[in-house]
């Protein structure tokens, strides 16, 4: 097994839990190796850090498994974390449908796994995870019988990687839409054309926190994809909520949830432009008690980040300025390059320019199944503030 060593003069990010080793922090490698191959790291006096897969085409050169040198990694390591996973859940009483591995947080870098009841939706994000793909499929067949296991490969990161984009059934029959069970709402999911795996697991428990500010309110969502947040509004007493996304296929299936629980005459949902659809508000002078405002990531990327400034900052100020005074905003960024500090002062100058003051009710971040690595914080990305807007 080739030896990888690092740099004396770097920051000891990997000494303290940290599971990414970067091009830049390697002096040298000694023995050969194919991309994808097991490797051990260590520093440059000769101590071991630990063990993990290598790809030398990614800037995140190898990702760590284990710190236990005689640890071999095979099936049954990868049954050991997933049972350690799915017994990490249960002990928090998550159950049902949630997300079971969550990556470098579970101690399976690159390893995405959702469970939506009986099916299981996975993503192999790196090449030394992708070559444990079978092993992966079988562990969760034997531990669950689950009725399908589906891939959601077909994002873009895995370019960065050298994988190909693909999605498909690995194992038994996945239906097009899956019947789930949230805080008291039943919802469809579409693991085969929805974002991501389908569903967004990680606002779970943000979605049962927003009850006290929705109950009797006209509320108003821009970003709703599938009407979770929405439909949760109605289920904890909205008088009113309507919902915008821009794909026409969520909307479809946000107005199939709303029939499904009943709340039809309750919720509307309309496909549209979040950008618009606030400006038209603001332009038409409708009011709202609640606004709520879960868009996906504006910054996939550093480079992205000025741009996502901006637009974080508009959608949020137009939100503040067609909310009732005393009203309520409900706003969140999963972009992990825009950090807590950088979102608070984006939601401050928006308040500045609305003429408004904010009181904090609650800052969250994303549920427990999603946990947080404290030596990783790419492991902590979901921001997520209830604010009181007063004018």
């Amino acid at each position: 097994m080739a030896k990888v060593i690092l740099t004396p003069h770097r920051k000891k990010r990997i000494e303290r839990g940290h599971p990414w080793v970067f091009k830049t922090e390697i002096e040298k490698i000694e023995g050969s190796f194919d991309p994808g191959d097991l490797v051990e790291v260590y520093d440059f006096k000769g101590r071991f850090l630990g063990k993990g897969y290598i790809n030398p085409r990614s800037q995140i050169t190898v990702r760590i498994l284990t710190r236990k040198k005689e640890e071999e990694i095979d099936r049954d390591f990868f049954k050991k974390r997933i049972k350690e996973a799915f017994e990490y859940r249960q002990r928090l009483g998550i159950s049902g449908s949630f997300r079971l591995v969550y990556g470098e947080a579970d101690f399976l870098p690159a390893l995405i796994v959702d469970k939506f009841e009986d099916v299981f939706v996975i993503q192999t994000l790196a090449l030394g995870m992708e070559k444990f793909k079978e092993v992966i499929v079988d562990v969760l067949r034997e531990m669950f019988q689950p009725l399908g296991i589906y891939e959601r490969n077909d994002v873009p990161v895995r370019e960065l990687e050298g994988l190909p984009l693909t999605k498909g059934c690995l194992y038994g029959e996945v239906p097009e839409k899956i019947l789930i069970e949230e805080n008291g709402l039943k919802l469809y999911v579409d693991v085969i054309n929805g974002q991501k795996t389908g569903y967004f697991f990680d606002q779970r428990e943000n979605r049962r926190a927003i009850g006290p500010l929705v109950k009797g309110a006209e509320v108003l969502e821009c970003f709703c994809y599938t009407g979770s947040f929405a439909l949760s509004a109605a289920h904890f007493g909205a008088k009113k909520v309507l919902a915008y996304d821009a794909s026409r296929e969520a909307i479809e299936l946000a107005k199939e949830n709303a029939a499904l629980n009943g709340f039809e005459d309750i919720v509307e949902f309309h496909e549209g432009n979040a950008f618009d659809v606030l400006r038209y508000f603001y332009d038409t002078g409708r009011k709202f008690d609640v606004a709520i405002l879960d868009p996906p990531a504006f910054a996939k990327n550093k480079q992205a980040l000025e741009g996502a400034v901006r637009g974080y900052k508009e959608i949020n100020l137009r939100a503040i300025k067609i909310l009732k005074p005393g009203g309520f905003l409900i706003t969140s960024s999963c972009s992990h390059h825009v950090s807590e500090e950088l979102f608070w002062e984006i939601i401050e100058s928006a308040a500045w320019d609305a003429r408004a003051t904010l009181r904090v009710v609650e800052t969250r971040t994303q549920a427990k199944d999603h946990p947080i690595l404290a030596a990783s914080d790419e492991t902590r990305y979901l921001k997520f503030f209830m604010l009181q807007v007063i004018k």
